[in-house]
């Protein structure tokens, strides 16, 4: 069987012909933008990629089916061909649910933030417990080096996204996945292009509720008004909560502030204590999720916990792109305040007083649209340096988070910032480079440059 994938470069779509591939399905796929990683691991398993949407130099002959991404709509010359020649289509989650995951124990992440890190974290739990699970993860687990693997029966592990399926089926994908163990991280307004409201979110996330057997766990903060609201709505499955208190549910105690040590408790009972590189108190709620889903699956709390301890964060999480004379250059995928918030406090929780410098795409839908714009300079204020970048179409002007920020620099080319950049970094920074997109290789060009001038000094 051949199926060919529309919109293929995404990193859930990537994943689907991964999968695809690995099941023995005969895979080619096409995007507008065909670029890395995700084209590095589809050329490494032999998938033809073609570039852009042109009928013409991809349906001949024609695939068996076509597995359509949620990028894609009406108008477009792929998808009209498919329609008018009425070939067999069908959407990446269905995909999914109907080849792969009818048969398997699903634990499912879902959540406004920490998906990829907490999905991440669960699979290589499970891996480092000899239980080979199967994943599909919208990023790069650096523990296993690519997105998406088939596995072993019966676990697999699912960033279960609330974004719409595709043009002809506007649910969120989560609801295909018909989970037994579910991670709600927590339920913030997101998706203004598709959603009118939180209301409409907290919908869906009821509909992936009621998927969830009798005999499933839901795992869930115990602070989170909107999940709370979730599970009122309508709940008939047994909650783990994650809490702030060590008497009930999952529970943390920092031993170290930057939350690289953190004590775990279940019950008021203590169960050991986390010692790992990642950081921040957002992540240490993270890996009580992970340890309470691979709890369900039936791995024993100290192992979760000793596990823990070689985890590695997703590609794009505070990943170090480079330091070169004492300046540090992370890359990190936040792009919503509340994320870009816990990512500063965490990073500034490791470095003291040394100098962070944030630097900002706001490229989401959501941000592009300026829903978060009396926000978004407040999630920025630990940094003692923001420089926004102004891109084109950007329906809002920056200069509102520069009203509030008098640290706060907005620059509308790319070249420019990253030379201001080269310019005026010293030994000791931290340069935060936060984007849900490429920044123009912004790492790439601020590193060459830091590089150029080490090597004239």
């Amino acid at each position: 069987m051949h199926i060919h994938i529309l919109g293929i470069c995404g990193t859930f779509m990537g994943g689907i012909a991964l999968l695809a591939r690995e099941l023995g399905f005969g895979v080619s796929g096409s995007d507008q933008n065909v670029y890395p990683p995700m084209s590095t691991q589809l050329a490494k398993a032999g998938i033809m990629l073609t570039e852009g949407f042109d009928p013409a130099h991809q349906f001949e002959p024609a695939p068996d089916l076509v597995v359509i991404g949620n990028a894609l709509s009406r108008g477009n010359a792929a998808v009209e061909f498919v329609l008018e020649r009425g070939l067999a289509y069908t959407s990446g989650p269905a995909f999914l649910a109907d080849y792969l995951l009818k048969d398997r124990w699903v634990l499912a992440v879902a959540g406004t933030h920490g998906k990829t890190t907490t999905a991440s974290m669960l699979a290589w739990v499970l891996e480092d417990a000899g239980l080979t699970p199967g994943f599909l993860i919208g990023g790069i687990p650096r523990n296993f080096g690519l997105s998406a693997r088939a596995g072993n029966a019966p676990f697999f592990v699912v960033e279960a996204d609330e974004y719409d399926t595709a043009f002809f089926d506007k649910r969120s994908k989560f609801v295909h996945y018909r989970p037994r163990t579910v991670v709600l991280n927590n339920l913030e307004y997101d998706h203004a292009d598709i959603f009118p409201d939180i209301e409409a979110i907290e919908r869906q996330f009821h509909h992936l509720v009621r998927t969830v057997p009798s005999n499933g766990l839901i795992i869930a903060p115990q602070t989170d008004t909107h999940i709370q609201r979730v599970l009122e709505t309508g709940c008939w499955t047994p909650v783990e909560s994650i809490s702030e208190q060590a008497e009930n549910g999952w529970y943390a105690e920092l031993k170290q502030a930057d939350g690289s040590a953190f004590e775990v408790f279940f019950s008021g009972q203590s169960q050991g204590t986390v010692h790992w590189d990642s950081l921040g108190q957002h992540n240490v709620n993270n890996a009580l999720a992970a340890i309470a889903a691979a709890r369900h699956a039936g791995v024993p709390t100290k192992y979760a916990i000793d596990a823990l301890g070689q985890f590695q964060s997703p590609k794009r999480r505070m990943e170090i792109r480079g330091q070169i004379n004492g300046v540090t250059v992370y890359d990190d995928f936040a792009h919503h305040p509340t994320a870009i918030k816990t990512t500063l406090a965490g990073l500034r929780a490791k470095t003291g007083t040394a100098r962070i410098i944030a630097v900002l795409e706001p490229r989401s839908n959501t941000m592009r649209l300026g829903i978060h714009r009396h926000t978004l300079g407040p999630a920025l204020n630990a940094a003692d340096d923001v420089l926004l970048y102004q891109p084109a179409g950007l329906d809002w002007n920056l200069g509102h988070v520069t009203a509030i920020l008098d640290t706060a620099q907005v620059f509308d080319d790319i070249e420019r910032l990253a030379a201001y950049l080269a310019e005026t970094v010293r030994s000791g920074d931290h340069v935060l480079i936060m984007s849900n997109g490429a920044f123009g290789g912004l790492h790439e060009k601020l590193l060459h440059l830091l590089e150029t001038r080490q090597e004239k000094t």
